[in-house]
């Protein structure tokens, strides 16, 4: 270990040190300083340099650390030094071991493990990959009650730097994390609170989608025309009459629907409840012509390299760019729950519940409860059956209903 020099402070120097009215510092030897303040409180600051980077740790406040203590403490962490151990990285990895399982990562792993059977497989490797990457590098080894809000901030911007829409999402993950230590007692405070409009907001990405029906007929016609597979012109075919998430029509399973009674059943991605969608004489006609190629497996719309796997979700859109429709401008899979939802309200008039139930979203009755499959069945299947109807209409050009003037 390197010489220190001639140590330049006793216990009698340190005890009649006056207070100032400004804070300053006794020089000791090898970087050793007591920090005397205005309040009268003194207390140990090391300096040292570790491959050209300046360090500085507190060590304590005297008298509780002796100056031997500190001197022991300083002579330590030189050691570390000489033999090429960063300080810096060695005293966070003592913190994160005396915290045990209260550290940033390991609660965030406690919170993932607990939660993630209740997420979309998909989502939760996202949140994770968005943690490893992200997060657990800056703040993992912390303990949850030492990390501030602007070092939550710090880690939020170096992603904002990169894409707003992921720095969102990665504090609201980390507001999650927090809320849940405080939960199980492992943190008393959420620094994410304090980050309130921290960020600026994401500007809303709307899915392209025609609501005026005289732009919907002419891309009817399109779709109509297909001449790709088979199978993907009666997703094309099958999407505006049931207007579902796409990935849902893409995982559609023949064990789910019912052509008999026309009704298909499954569990919505996004509400996790059981969903069930009416289908219109025109939709069953459809499912009863690709049953014929498909019905012997499992999924109506399988993948066009293997029966066991279903459609792939850029299918759709590819299929619609194909036939020269604009995926970003006029029409996307997502955009026939976009187009639906306005007609059925603004055009043909049915009741907003009827439309948001049939949605799947997460409709409640008045006293908050949600509501269940069935609920407004009757009436449900009288509005798939108008919408096929009307769809079907205004594809071979008869008169358009214009949408009702909102002023």
């Amino acid at each position: 270990m390197p010489k220190i020099g001639k140590d330049l402070l006793s216990d009698v120097s340190i005890k009649t040190a006056k207070t100032k009215d400004k804070t300053y510092s006794l020089r000791d030897g090898g970087g050793l300083w007591l920090v005397i303040e205005p309040t009268g409180k003194k207390w140990w600051k090391l300096k040292t340099v570790f491959v050209k980077k300046e360090n500085s740790f507190s060590l304590g406040e005297y008298p509780t650390v002796t100056l031997s203590l500190a001197r022991e403490q300083r002579n330590g962490i030189r050691k570390q030094i000489a033999t090429g151990i960063d300080p810096a990285v060695s005293r966070k990895s003592e913190k994160a071991k005396a915290a045990g399982d209260g550290t940033f990562e390991a609660v965030a792993r406690e919170w993932h493990n607990r939660f993630k059977n209740k997420w979309t497989v998909g989502h939760a490797e996202s949140i994770m990959t968005r943690l490893g990457k992200d997060v657990f590098p800056f703040i993992g080894i912390r303990p949850m009650n030492e990390i501030t809000p602007p070092e939550m901030l710090a880690v939020i911007r170096r992603i904002e730097s990169r894409t707003l829409e992921t720095a969102h999402r990665a504090k609201i993950t980390c507001g999650q994390v927090y809320r849940y230590a405080i939960a199980i007692g492992k943190a008393t405070h959420n620094p994410v609170d304090a980050l309130r409009g921290a960020l600026p907001p994401v500007k809303p990405k709307h899915m392209a989608a025609p609501t005026d029906p005289k732009e919907v007929a002419p891309l009817l016609r399109m779709i109509a025309g297909y001449d790709g597979s088979f199978v993907v012109a009666c997703a094309l075919r099958l999407a505006p009459l049931v207007f579902v998430r796409p990935g849902e029509l893409r995982h559609a399973e023949w064990a789910a629907i019912d052509l008999d009674s026309a009704e298909w059943r499954y569990m919505a991605t996004k509400t996790k409840a059981e969903h069930l969608v009416p289908l219109s004489r025109q939709a069953v006609e459809i499912l009863r012509e690709v049953h014929d190629l498909t019905g012997s497996g499992r999924y109506v719309f399988p993948s066009a390299r293997s029966a066991s796997r279903p459609m792939s979700d850029n299918t759709i859109n590819a299929a619609l760019r194909r036939m020269g429709i604009d995926t970003k401008l006029e029409l996307t899979g997502h955009g026939f729950r976009a187009m639906a939802r306005t007609i059925l309200d603004e055009v043909l008039g049915f009741r907003p519940e009827l439309i948001e139930h049939q949605l799947a979203h997460a409709v409640r009755d008045p006293l908050g409860r949600a509501y269940n499959r069935t609920t407004y069945l009757p009436e449900r299947k009288a509005m798939m059956q108008a919408w096929a109807d009307y769809l079907d209409k205004i594809k071979i050009g008869a008169e358009i209903i214009p949408i009702r003037d909102a002023g």
